[in-house]
């Protein structure tokens, strides 16, 4: 699978497709795992299965068998009837260590939606409870902004390198979620301050970034949502990450002609994101995206190339180009020339 997703084709036999078949056995231990929060009941020691189950609140059999499975898999060591983390889950995976992937809480709430994935194609849209961040209950939501801000706190500095920031001083970053890009931004060029701009029940949580970076004398919060309110404007730069996907085409046009009124002349609008090719077979991970998209949202999707310029050529911008990442996504740039 993980080959699939990097985009190489894997070789077609009965063995690769059961193989295809079978790789959601070792995402659900895994997952269950990190539910139960088991790497972190076992910490730096070594405990039997009963011990950790106990510690779990969990089945001792039950446990035991899920224990010996991620064993199988590579994530923990067993000896004498014991079980220990293994140094990447220790790093990763243990509750407060420096490196915990604590937004992997969000992959375990996919787990449930992309399970409806054949009646949503059946249907043609999502079924159900329709995931919308403004409806999430707390604990969603704060899982959901953390995998965001996990994902992305490596990838941004490197982001906001292949973006021309000559004249920027101001930047609205539309939908910013914890602020990671923001944070990204003010520290690449001294005298550049950042919004960040996202729903009320979001920028709760941004702030909490925000301050533990000590970074609020330059990025500031508003408040506010892009489908209904207008944005604010003098801004040099409008920066839009892992937003278009969530909106209906209708959406898009209305949106990136706001950012057109937020701009200053010679302003830019940039969109990162999984950018299609017109056929929508690559990037592989923007194919698969769709799908998320599908069982998750009432109207989102991965667009192509071709749909970005036009809805950036629609609201006025001109110079509109395309710039690869190297992490599988694309940005692109439209400049309101007056």
């Amino acid at each position: 699978m993980a080959q699939r997703i990097s985009g190489k084709k894997p070789t077609l036999s009965p063995s690769a497709i059961m193989d295809s078949i079978y790789a959601f056995r070792e995402a659900r231990v895994l997952l269950t795992a990190f539910e139960l929060d088991l790497f972190s009941h076992l910490g730096s020691g070594w405990k039997s299965s009963e011990e950790t189950a106990h510690l779990a609140e969990t089945n001792p059999r039950a446990t035991d068998r899920l224990l010996n499975a991620l064993c199988a898999s590579g994530f923990l060591i067993k000896k004498k009837g014991k079980f220990s983390n293994t140094p990447l889950t220790s790093h990763f995976l243990v509750k407060g260590e420096p490196d915990y992937l604590g937004g992997l809480m969000h992959q375990v709430s996919l787990w449930n939606t992309w399970s409806t994935l054949t009646d949503a194609v059946r249907k043609g849209s999502s079924v159900g409870v329709r995931d919308s961040v403004t409806s999430r209950k707390v604990d969603r939501l704060e899982a959901f902004i953390a995998a965001m801000h996990m994902r992305a706190i490596r990838q941004a500095p490197a982001i906001v390198k292949l973006i021309d920031l000559k004249g920027v001083k101001h930047v609205l970053d539309v939908g910013g979620g914890s602020g990671v890009f923001s944070m990204a931004f003010v520290r690449a060029r001294k005298g550049i301050t950042a919004v960040v701009f996202d729903l009320a029940n979001v920028t709760k949580l941004t702030k909490t970034y925000i301050d533990a970076e000590d970074l609020g004398n330059m990025i500031s919060v508003i408040e506010g949502d892009y489908t209904v309110d207008t944005l604010m404007n003098g801004f040099d730069l409008v920066f839009m990450s892992a937003v278009i996907h969530s909106n209906s085409p209708e959406k898009n046009k209305q949106l990136f002609r706001k950012a057109f009124e937020a701009l200053n002349p010679h302003g830019r609008l940039v969109v990162l994101d999984y950018i299609m090719n017109d056929d929508r077979t690559a990037p592989a991970a923007g194919a698969y995206f769709s799908l998320n998209m599908l069982v998750g949202t009432s109207e989102g999707d991965s667009y192509t190339e071709s749909e970005v310029h036009f809805w950036m050529e629609n609201a006025g911008f001109m110079k509109i180009s395309k710039k690869k990442t190297p992490f599988g996504t694309d940005l692109m740039t439209g400049t309101k020339m007056s």
